[in-house]
């Protein structure tokens, strides 16, 4: 009886489906494991991190639009917008690749920035203005070319190639921009005020209005972040692919959306862990690297497969969200990812 009041009061916990999350996490990697000779090797669990690096910088800046009661729909459109700018900078006007770098970054958070605006000051829906966004960016991409661009430009040949190599194991540097734009973005969400203003903007935006938290500057910012960020996985894509198309990243948006709330963030605003966001894309990895291994299944089951967890997870969030209203313990734990 106390074991199952227990279980009743952990799963409207903001904390649940972090740990649905990693548990399920673990249960792939040992289903895996059992099912498939060398799964587990180390160098296929870098290989995770290696070939979702971008996703997991562009998730990085989801996190924080769903945190804070928003949606990101533009960040695939912005990601190739980044490779064919840079691409086109490159390989056109010659621009010295560390300059070409700083101003596609530039340039995405000028895009986000923009966005935040229109939806703090017009009072305008994000996802209609994200989606704006989306379409504006993709065009974009075709005004500079319609074909693909190769990129050539010794730096990125360079950050393409290279392997960091530890204990006979390697990994790539775009791995190691990921992971530190990972440990920033958790700095930034639960140990500054920009972060416990995104948080009390998630929860209530009224109530952030009436403690006189900044909103409207913490949105702008909060888009302008997520804006830095594709526009950073779009440095990194740029790096992996050495190419610029417009048809890069398609669909991007919604692995982003789908790792964010597969790592526990609520769609509704105010809960989640940032760090939750990495477990996602692994879940997202390892159902792609199942598929490899298997080699009978065809690709699309990836999004069968990631379709049937958001259903799970979005009834999850809809039991916490129901507690919450009840006036259950997640209530008075509202603010609590902000100082954890």
């Amino acid at each position: 009886m106390m074991l199952s009041h227990s279980l009743r009061r952990a799963s409207r916990a903001p904390w649940f489906t972090s740990l649905v999350t990693v548990l399920l996490l673990v249960v792939m990697l040992v289903a895996g494991a059992v099912g498939y000779d060398g799964f587990l090797s180390p160098q296929v669990m870098l290989n995770l991190l290696i070939d979702n690096a971008f996703l997991l910088v562009v998730a990085i800046g989801m996190s924080f639009v769903i945190l804070s009661g928003g949606i990101d729909l533009s960040v695939g459109s912005v990601l190739a917008l980044t490779t064919m700018v840079s691409a086109y900078l490159l390989q056109s006007w010659h621009w010295p690749p560390l300059l070409v770098i700083a101003a596609v970054l530039a340039m995405g958070a000028a895009f986000g920035a923009a966005m935040g605006a229109m939806i703090h000051y017009f009072k305008l829906q994000a996802f209609i203005v994200t989606l704006a966004g989306m379409f504006l960016a993709r065009g974009l991409c075709y005004l500079i070319s319609i074909n693909s661009i190769t990129i050539d430009e010794p730096l990125f040949v360079a950050m393409s190639q290279t392997r960091l190599e530890l204990a006979g194991l390697f990994i790539s540097p775009s791995v190691v921009i990921a992971l530190a734009m990972l440990a920033l973005a958790i700095w930034m969400a639960h140990c500054t005020r920009f972060g416990r203003a995104v948080y009390a903007i998630g929860g209530s935006e009224s109530s952030a209005l009436l403690m006189g938290l900044p909103v409207g500057r913490t949105k702008i910012l909060v888009y302008a972040f997520s804006g830095l960020c594709a526009a950073l996985a779009g440095v990194l894509f740029s790096f992996y692919m050495l190419s610029g198309y417009g048809l890069h990243a398609q669909g991007v948006e919604l692995d982003a959306i789908a790792a964010v709330v597969i790592g526990g963030t609520l769609l509704t605003g105010g809960y989640g862990y940032v760090a939750g966001t990495l477990t996602g894309v692994l879940i997202l990895g390892v159902i792609q690297t199942l598929i490899a291994f298997d080699g009978s299944l065809s690709s699309w089951w990836t999004k069968i497969f990631i379709g049937a967890l958001l259903f799970v997870f979005c009834v999850a969030q809809r039991v916490i969200s129901l507690g919450a209203l009840r006036g259950k313990p997640v209530a008075s734990a509202k603010a609590a990812p902000a100082g954890a």
